[in-house]
């Protein structure tokens, strides 16, 4: 983890790691098979801080945020960590699997069957990992503001040189894209797609 912290994903090899640890590569190996299985690890240990609800029918919805909230802020805690959530496809460690089945059983508690659980379910740690990705990009450095902003300008100069016509609402978006509304983006997110749900369970 301090490697990953102080150099990022790529310095993680399993070289790199035995080197860390005063040992040899081969000595490592008889503990994790590759790469992957570290990640894996890595992101495991970063999970286990997030506190599992009891499911409530009647708040399984803000237990849902609660959830996927606590997901975010675990990994935006740790630089990289929102990265190795992306490289690792199908997580199956002790900790995302209990994840997984934290947020199956609140979403059930809900009302939803259970494929659709479980799709909501994907959709929702979909979110949370990219919205961490971005998250933890402007935390540790990793996106540079001054590049953002000059290709935010570049953007609007070219639609500015079109008709005016051709881009009457994507010229006025700007403001809504900021560092301040970052919060404010991750619930209207997260509220307008739990109401969606809520209507589907009401169906079921």
């Amino acid at each position: 983890m301090e490697i990953l912290a102080k150099e990022g994903f790529d310095a993680v090899t399993m070289r790199r790691v035995a080197q860390e640890l005063e040992t040899g590569p081969a000595s490592l190996y008889a503990h994790v098979a590759n790469k992957d299985e570290l990640a894996e690890l890595m992101l495991d240990a970063v999970l286990a801080d997030v506190p599992l609800p009891e499911p409530d029918p009647a708040r399984w919805d803000e237990q849902v945020k609660d959830l996927v909230r606590a997901q975010i802020r675990v990994m935006v805690a740790h630089p990289g960590i929102a990265r190795v959530a992306w490289d690792v496809a199908v997580p199956v460690t002790p900790s995302s699997l209990r994840q997984g089945e934290a947020m199956l059983a609140l979403l059930r508690a809900g009302g939803l069957e259970l494929k659709q659980a479980t799709f909501a379910g994907d959709a929702l740690s979909l979110y949370a990992k990219a919205y961490a990705y971005e998250a933890s990009g402007w935390t540790w450095g990793e996106i540079d503001p001054a590049e953002v902003t000059a290709r935010g300008e570049q953007m609007v100069a070219y639609m500015r040189s079109l008709p005016p016509e051709s881009f009457p609402n994507m010229l006025r978006i700007g403001e809504f894209f900021s560092a301040e509304t970052a919060a404010e983006r991750l619930e209207f997110a997260l509220d307008t797609y739990l109401a969606g749900l809520k209507v589907l369970a009401a169906k079921n």
